[in-house]
């Protein structure tokens, strides 16, 4: 199959570094005029935007946190609302939800992002996707997915997150050839057909876009749900990650090195705790300045999600730099039993137990302020809670407390009314 691949991807880094430093000009000159919270972090840290003229002079300004985007929405805003025609918000998982609204030239971005993300895929428009993400609530994923198939050419089932039965009666009816969903929810569907003697193996699907979870491990290597998953159907799992905030994905290519970066969209940065950055191939903050966003661009946005990040050209002839797996949130971070643990590592000692049909995951802290774990989880056969513990102690040389419950009540927490997404983590800190 043939990749598409633009021209600037396979730029020289030199070239990549020279077009965003001129949209990133562009983009200081804009919020200077445009946006009243930037205009006073200009002047609050006496910023001069003239003296920005290499990436690596942003770090001349400094980064703005989650914080300050939530206490200063409006403050971000570059447009008249006369000229916004769509309106998104953020989860609110950590905080205040934060509205970002689009012009038009912004939904054309957020399509030619999405567009070109899937076609990093091995998406064209020979395939038909079916997407299974909500497109309303003022979710930005599912809109995205939606206009960046239909500038693809492509073909769209918006099923959404419905149940495996409705999910299959289209998968037999329309011959999808991809799916857009959240790779946990591949084990129901394959749960699903295994119990209803369904064909998955010879159905149309040949690929999975997977968004909202980890498929991978910080070695970049299948974890344990992306093994569960290929072992029983062998479709070709990409990983993609992205946020609201940014309006631009990260999404693998046949390669399975990382999400590539689209550098006319979007500069990285990655920070460590005293917002430096970290060296080559370490851990760190993701932060990032938009391109080209018209009604709510940000400069040296501080994401709380804690990846890294590859800049060697890649196998599959992009030179653009890549992000990996997501390892945590930094507000996330749990300091449990002297180690310190994101959750994604508990969810990977989970995803490796087939019996374990749903779980989540609640952080507390005790009287003296230290952290707590309980893990709850529905189990569909017998087990050795024994040999649980071990798997724990093995991977995390700690175990958390195990609180076993029936499927119908932990499906009421992971999925709760109006949420757009399943909850897998509960922080109550």
């Amino acid at each position: 199959m043939k990749y598409q691949i633009l021209d600037i991807e396979v730029q020289s880094t030199e070239n990549i570094k020279h077009l965003q430093v001129e949209m990133l000009k562009k983009t200081l000159k804009y919020v200077q005029e445009n946006a009243g919270f930037y205009q006073k972090h200009f002047i609050t840290h006496d910023v001069n935007i003239e003296d920005i003229q290499s990436l690596e002079d942003l770090q001349k300004i400094p980064p703005v946190s989650k914080k300050q985007l939530q206490e200063n929405n409006r403050g971000f805003w570059c447009v008249e609302q006369d000229k916004l025609i769509d309106y998104c918000n953020t989860s609110g998982t950590e905080g205040q939800p934060v509205t970002i609204p689009l012009t038009d030239k912004d939904l054309n971005r957020l399509a030619y992002n999405e567009s070109i993300s899937l076609a990093c895929a091995g998406g064209n428009k020979k395939d038909i996707y079916q997407l299974m993400t909500t497109i309303d609530r003022r979710f930005m994923a599912g809109l995205a997915y939606a206009e960046g198939v239909r500038l693809l050419g492509a073909g769209l089932i918006r099923v959404g997150p419905a149940l495996p039965e409705l999910q299959w009666l289209n998968i037999k009816e329309l011959h999808p050839t991809i799916l857009i969903v959240v790779p946990s929810f591949i084990i129901k569907l394959i749960e699903y057909a295994e119990k209803h003697k369904i064909d998955y193996r010879n159905s149309s699907i040949k690929k999975a876009v997977c968004i909202g979870e980890a498929i991978r491990d910080d070695n970049l290597k299948l974890n344990a749900l992306g093994k569960r998953i290929t072992e029983k159907w062998g479709i070709e799992l990409y990983s993609t990650y992205a946020s609201t905030e940014m309006g631009t994905a990260f999404t693998e290519c046949q390669e399975g090195k990382g999400g590539h970066e689209h550098p006319e969209l979007i500069i990285t940065e990655i920070l460590d705790d005293n917002d430096n950055p970290v060296e080559e191939g370490e851990s760190g903050e993701l932060t990032i300045t938009t391109l080209g966003v018209e009604g709510m661009p940000l400069v040296r946005f501080k994401t709380g999600d804690i990846c890294r990040k590859y800049t060697a050209p890649c196998a599959c002839g992009r030179n653009t730099s890549r992000l990996g797996p997501l390892l945590g949130r930094k507000n996330h971070m749990i300091k449990y039993k002297g180690t310190t643990i994101y959750p994604p590592a508990i969810f990977d000692v989970l995803d490796h137990q087939d019996y374990i049909s749903l779980y989540c995951i609640e952080i507390a802290s005790d009287e003296f302020g230290n952290d707590i774990i309980n893990v709850k989880f529905s189990a569909e056969r017998e087990f050795d809670i024994e040999e649980l513990k071990k798997h724990f102690k093995t991977r995390l040389r700690a175990t958390p407390h195990l609180e076993e419950m029936s499927f119908e009540e932990l499906f009421r927490i992971v999925h709760p009314k109006n949420s757009r997404k399943p909850i897998k983590l509960l922080d109550k800190r």
